[in-house]
């Protein structure tokens, strides 16, 4: 996949990930813990790309993308992504929202512990996609507790987190203005 980074922070973000890649070990892998691995999801725009996605996380009950870990079988970062979709919400029919194989936004967050799986505090590396949905049609499963479609303009007040919100600012920015993401960083799987 192909990011160019909007400012600082994901520069910050993009120079963590290409030494995450270049560890001895499978970076890709959800047993990587230090300091994490890598994760893919998807900020789904609704048909009229007024609306997006989002999805109450079982665990960090927070509002945010629909995403997770790669699976052995996963051919690519665009591929995990749209499994992570589709089994969180049920839509499998995505259009790409940005030209193939860019991605809309990167984020480097913290996890804590999970003592019944014995899984240390670690980072998450997300690649994370656009897309959009054919309908409003979508079904709630696996890690999400529930799901609704939020307008880009009140993701902010929907009980989710900065880097959500950080996102979504990009979003409308590309929907309301010239944001033409150029190649950048290349990361592969």
């Amino acid at each position: 996949a192909v990011h160019r980074p909007a400012d600082e922070r994901e520069a910050d973000y993009l120079a963590r990930m290409q030494s995450l890649l270049a560890s001895p070990d499978d970076p890709f892998a959800r047993d990587h813990f230090v300091p994490g691995h890598f994760t893919a999801s998807a900020f789904v725009l609704s048909p009229d790309r007024g609306s997006v996605l989002l999805i109450l996380h079982s665990k960090l009950h927070l509002w945010l993308q629909p995403g997770g870990h790669f699976d052995a079988q996963d051919r690519g970062i665009e591929e995990a992504a749209r499994r992570e979709v589709a089994e969180e919400t049920g839509i499998a029919d995505l259009e790409l929202g940005l030209p193939q194989g860019e991605l809309l936004d990167v984020d480097i967050h913290k996890i804590p512990p999970n003592p019944r799986k014995a899984e240390p505090d670690h980072y998450h590396f997300d690649l994370r996609f656009l897309f959009v949905a054919p309908s409003l049609d979508f079904v709630a499963g696996s890690d999400a507790r529930s799901a609704r479609w939020v307008l880009l303009a009140d993701v902010a007040d929907s009980g989710t987190d900065d880097s959500v919100r950080r996102a979504i600012r990009k979003l409308r920015s590309l929907r309301d203005g010239p944001f033409q993401p150029s190649p950048g960083v290349v990361c592969r799987r």
